[in-house]
Order: C-alpha cells, then structure tokens, then sequence
C-alpha cells in the first residue's frame, strides 16, 4: 500500500509499504476513504518530537471503511463507515471507565519509555512518537485499528466523509477547550490561535454562548475565517495584543483563555520569542511557550487557562508567580474523543456545525508531502488539508 512516511525533519516521502495485518483479537483494519494533515503532525516535520524512527507512518486524523476485524471484535461489521479518534483506548481500564481515554493505562505499547519521560504513562496515539507507541498512522490506503471494537466512530448515514472526519481529532479537541473553560453568558473568551484548532474552538465557544470571542492571529485567511464564525479578530503584528485585549474588557482582561498554539509559537518580535528561539537552537529549552507566558500576563484574575495547543518537553521562564498570585485555573491534556462524540453528532445532525468549513486543500495521498509544506508555510491560504487516497491531484 502507498503512505506518507516520516524520514528525518522536514522529509515526509509518499512510500510503499507492506499492508497491515490483524495481530490482536480485537483489532480491525480500515480501507481509509479521507485523511487530514494536523498541526500536531508540523511538530513532527520541524523535528521538534523525540522517539521518531525513519520510515515511521503518519497521521492521525482519518476515516474509512472496515475491511477486517478481529475474531473478538464483535463492535464492528465488514463495510461499515468508521472515524478513527486519535487517542487508542481499551475502554476497561480505570481511567477509560472515568472517560479519561487520552491517558488510557493499557493502549501504548511503550509505556515505560512514556513514564520516564511524564512520570506515566498516556494513551497509545496513531502516527505520533514511539513514546506514545508508535503505531503505524493514518495517512495511509490502509490502517490497522488496536483496540477498534471500542476505538472508533460509527457515521451515522447521510453524513459526508468532509462532515465526520473531524470527529477524530480538531472538532472534539476545540469543543475540549471550551469545555474546559466552564463558559458563563458573561464571559470574554480568548482563544490564540486561528488554525483548525482554533477555529474549532471558536465555533464551540460560540455554541456555549460566550458574551464574546476573540482570536489572536496573524495570517489573514485564518482571521477571515474565525470573524466569519463569530470572533473578533486580533492581528498581532499590527497591533498590540495587550492593548486591545483591554479595551474590549474594560481594562480587565478575558475571562477564559484557549492556547491553540502550542509549542512552536511564531511570535517574531518580542524578546522572549528570540531568547526561545535561541534555547531550542541548542537543545536548552524543546518547545516555545510565548502564548502561554501571554496568557498568563492577560487573564484576569481567577479565570482559567485551557491548553489543547501540544507541548513536547521542557518549557523556560513562565511567570508562575503571576498566575498563583492572580488565582489562575489551568485544564488542560490530549482530547478524550470519544467524551464528546454523541453531542458533537448530534450539533451536526441538526445543523449548528459543519466542519467541513475549515477545510480550504483537498487532494490525494501522492500528493502529501508537498503538501505538508504547503500547510507549515500557510501558503496558498491554506487552512486545512484533507488527503483521499486514491484522488488524482
């Protein structure tokens, strides 16, 4: 089968490799009919996540139809049209029965190496670092799915593959965010970042009736796009994040805060942004947290700072004390997909959200790794990049 494999940084290559097969009871393998290129996977392309091995599959956000199964999954019937969640859960442990499944005990095969490096261990994750097992990704013809009689997603009939896939991953992981900020009809909410993500959280945020939204950005399309889902919009390279940020508050800044960023914030000009840049040059510091040090900075006391934006390892000079002293919450963690599915199916039954909205570069798995760079330059306005194997690009 034909996949976009991982070869070094900034080296995604469109290979042949063999098929998977069924190697647990409980396993199935999916036929993938669409796949997305996410922000996380940039991480892994800017070379910035440890436990990479050459030749690696990627992907993590992607959809198909079940072409195998287990002799123990009894969940899943041959045809049936399934969204693969990021997060591998076995649905018996102690976490997954609390609905904790992005730290499943059971699915990530390396978890020693993952509690070395987090004191325990996560969830195993499709197309991610062998610290989190290193399972074989979804931007693939093929994929085999551990776990599948409980990881999975079945699409209710009517819905479009452009609809669902995002049930996987940036739908459920926006509404995480929101959710996490326990939104009040009084409530300012600030959301750095405009890409899928972020974009996602925007339209949660509305959807949990927040007085008002904000967006800090800077690429236009992305801006364009967040204001067109009911955010105001936040240039900050032509303007003062501070600034604005308290005169649409009264000068007592937002209630709720949302970093979907992440570790490689591309803020230029201020100076922790150089002094970031330069600690990860030589390897003092992995990831660069000039969001979260904002955030920070901007909340108003006694408010809550949600993070879905990934952070891979060691971050430098957060104002801790600030937020102590302020009374700041933080939630934050991978996305317990499946926590959500029911309610996010059914915002999209009747209506309230397409996610499809986001998705500007449609093409076929050939070709990914062209594509991969398109999405890291935000060339071309590109937002979201869905891959269809099989498409002629």
């Amino acid at each position: 089968m034909r996949a976009l494999t991982w070869h070094g940084k900034h080296k995604i290559q469109c290979d042949t490799v063999p098929d998977p097969i069924i190697e647990h009871p409980r396993d199935a393998i999916i036929k993938v009919s669409a796949c997305a290129i996410c922000g996380s996977d940039l991480h892994l392309f800017d070379g910035f996540m440890p436990g990479m091995k050459s030749g690696d599959i990627m992907g993590h956000e992607f959809m198909g139809e079940v072409v195998e199964t287990g002799s123990e999954n009894t969940a899943l019937s041959i045809g049936e049209r399934v969204v693969i969640p990021f997060t591998i859960f076995c649905g018996e442990c102690e976490q997954c029965k609390r609905g904790n499944f992005a730290v499943c005990e059971r699915s990530n095969r390396n978890k020693d190496a993952a509690a070395k490096l987090f004191g325990h261990t996560c969830a195993g994750l499709f197309g991610y670092t062998h610290i989190t097992g290193g399972y074989p990704g979804g931007q693939a013809e093929y994929v085999r799915v551990p776990y599948a009689d409980t990881t999975h997603i079945k699409v209710p009939e009517g819905l479009t593959d452009d609809q669902v896939l995002f049930l996987g991953d940036i739908l459920p992981t926006g509404w995480q965010a929101a959710a996490q900020c326990d939104i009040q009809p009084t409530d300012t909410v600030a959301i750095w970042g405009a890409g899928p993500v972020g974009q996602m959280a925007i339209r949660s945020a509305v959807l949990m009736n927040a007085k008002q939204v904000i967006v800090i950005d800077r690429v236009p399309e992305r801006l364009a796009m967040a204001q067109a889902g009911g955010a105001i919009a936040i240039n900050f390279d032509e303007e003062s994040v501070l600034d604005r940020l308290n005169e649409l508050t009264a000068g007592k800044g937002p209630e709720k805060c949302i970093d979907a960023v992440g570790m490689e914030s591309h803020v230029t000009r201020s100076f922790d942004s150089v002094y970031d840049r330069v600690k990860q040059a030589v390897m003092l510091e992995s990831d660069r947290p000039h969001v979260l040090r904002e955030m920070i900075y901007v909340c108003r006391p006694g408010g809550t700072l949600s993070i879905p934006g990934v952070y891979g390892g060691l971050i430098d000079k957060i104002p801790f004390g600030a937020s102590m002293n302020k009374g700041l919450t933080w939630r934050m963690g991978q996305t317990h997909v499946n926590r959500w599915t029911d309610e996010l199916i059914q915002h999209i039954v009747d209506g309230h959200i397409d996610p499809s909205f986001v998705i500007t570069h449609t093409v076929g798995l050939e070709a990914g790794p062209e594509m991969y760079k398109t999405f890291r330059e935000k060339e071309d306005g590109c937002i979201k990049v869905v891959m269809k194997p099989g498409l002629v690009s």
